[in-house]
């Protein structure tokens, strides 16, 4: 009941509409052969941002599409599925929606773009956003986790927590440590 309640203050802070998944979602491969069938159809998808461009009247987010997690958190580390471009209403800062940070959009489909990745022409899906998500960075794990790297006794921290250790025990106590 414990882990419950202190994992549940994390999750309210994720908007009920990228917590929720839809019904018959198309990917962006499905609409990218045949947009028309789909304008106008509410869909979720998120992945990693690619890069930031703003218009004049709105912000354009492209974005690496990836695969979601039942939250609507997208995989890190999942295969990808194609790009896409969020259209968010007015001006966004580009330090806010740094590269390669997970977002998850909920929002229709306005339509289909053509833009140049290279040489090639690449058709973009755009969709507008009604809900989305800026997923919190992770801190990678660090090598060591302790802060300093010697024994650690069952007594606390430290060389001189160890059990039998210190000079109060003499070298009668230990004698396999040597004189002091």
């Amino acid at each position: 009941m414990l882990a419950w309640l202190a994992t549940g203050g994390c999750a309210t802070s994720v908007p009920p509409a990228i917590r929720v998944p839809l019904q018959a979602v198309p990917t962006v491969g499905e609409v990218q052969q045949a947009p028309q069938q789909y304008i106008g159809r509410q869909v979720r998808w998120g992945g990693s941002i690619l890069g930031v461009r703003n218009l004049a009247d709105s912000t354009e987010i492209e974005v690496l599409a990836r695969p979601l997690e039942d939250d609507g958190e997208p995989r890190a580390s999942g295969t990808e599925a194609g790009r896409f471009i969020v259209r968010l209403p007015g001006f966004s800062d580009p330090a806010e929606y740094p590269k390669d940070r997970l977002l998850t959009v909920v929002g229709p489909i306005t339509g289909l773009v053509t833009r140049d990745i290279g040489a090639y022409p690449y058709p973009y899906p755009v969709m507008a956003a009604s809900s989305r998500y800026l997923w919190p960075e992770v801190e990678p794990p660090t090598a060591y986790p302790y802060p300093w790297p010697w024994f650690y006794g069952q007594y606390g921290y430290g060389p001189w927590y160890a059990p039998g250790y210190g000079p109060w025990y003499g070298p009668w106590y230990r004698p396999w440590y040597g004189p002091w």
